[in-house]
Order: structure tokens, then sequence, then C-alpha cells
């Protein structure tokens, strides 16, 4: 055996070594899942505040819907570049990405049904359903997202069609093009953190 050829100390050094790696890996495995728990949990912290202020918030102050969604949608742009900053120089970027993903859908999503709902409160001929909740206003959202479309709840004004119309296109944008890009951005983080690992593995070599 190995053992008996390089002797009692070199046998007990290699089972000590394996004994210190499987503890190393404990404490990793276990860091990883509570980043993971944290991620989540902040993820849905996120979400049911933005879903509790657009219940609460006074939405019938709102009278210039285009002006009040295209503000809203260029801040939305400017949250997400700078989201990919912060994933590019995370050194967890995947759950940065999830957690980044995780708050720009559902504050995307609100965006579009608080301009139904405003809509549907200044002119009820806007839709089909002539009086809309808020609840409501995030189903069909919801439902325009998902492409789902029930025929339930339907734009009837020229004005509605056309933010339905803006709506379907982002969305094309939100599931290619954003999430694409929070991809690009895990992915060069990783790449940018690969040569410093291995530094410091020749370091500790040396």
């Amino acid at each position: 055996m190995r053992c008996e050829d390089d002797g009692f100390d070199s046998c007990l050094g290699g089972f000590a070594v394996s004994v210190q790696a499987g503890q190393n890996g404990l404490p990793s495995a276990r860091r990883r899942r509570r980043l993971i728990g944290l991620a989540a949990f902040r993820s849905l912290a996120v979400t049911i505040v933005l879903v509790v202020l657009y219940y609460v918030l006074p939405l019938d102050h709102v009278k210039n819907v285009p002006v009040t969604l295209t503000v809203g949608l260029v801040i939305l742009a400017v949250g997400i570049v700078g989201q990919l900053r912060v994933i590019s120089r995370a050194a967890h970027p995947g759950l940065r990405a999830i957690e980044a993903l995780a708050t720009t859908l559902p504050l995307f999503l609100l965006l579009f049904a608080s301009a139904y709902f405003v809509m549907a409160r200044s002119s009820p001929a806007n839709f089909s359903t002539h009086s809309l909740t808020r609840t409501d206003a995030l189903y069909f959202t919801v439902t325009v997202f998902s492409t789902v479309g029930f025929g339930d709840i339907s734009a009837a004004s020229q004005t509605a069609r056309v933010v339905v119309i803006v709506q379907m296109l982002l969305d094309l944008l939100a599931l290619g093009l954003v999430v694409r890009a929070f991809v690009s951005a895990v992915q060069s983080a990783r790449q940018q953190a690969a040569p410093d690992v291995q530094t410091g593995r020749d370091d500790n070599a040396g």
C-alpha cells in the first residue's frame, strides 16, 4: 500500500488534509445556502413592499398618464443600468442578478397596472370593463405580460390600445434583452473573478 511505502507520518498528513478539506467545504456550503436564502428573502420583501405601495399610493392625483408612465420607465431603465454595474462587481453575481430581476419585473408590471387603473378612472370608455379596481388593473397587466388574454378585460379606446401595444413591445424586451443583459453581466463578473482566484492559488503555492 502507498501508506506503507511512504510511512505513517505521510498517511497521517494526507488524512489531516482530507479532513480539513471536508471541514472547509461544510461552511462554504452552509454559507451558500444562507446567501441564497437571504437573496430570496430580500426579493420577496421588495416585491411585497412594491405591491403594498401600489395599493396605498394616491394614484387618483395622477393626471397625465403618458408622461408619468414615460418618467417611470426611464427611471426603471436607469435602475437596470445601475443593477448591471452592481452585478458585474458583485462577489456573487448570480444571486445579485436574481435579486435584480425579482425587483425589476414587479416594478415594470406595477407601473403599467398603475397606468391602466388611472386611465380607467379618468375615462370609463378606455376599457371594456368600465370600472377597474387596482386588482383588476394588475390582473389585466399580468394577462398582457403572459400573453394569456382571457378577454374579460380589453382595451377599448385608441389611447388604451396604444399603451397596451407599448407594454407588449416592452414585454419582449424585458424577456429578451434585459434578461440577456443580466446573464452577460453575470458571465463577465465570473470571468473577471477567475484570474483573481487563480492568482491567489499561485501565491499560496509559492
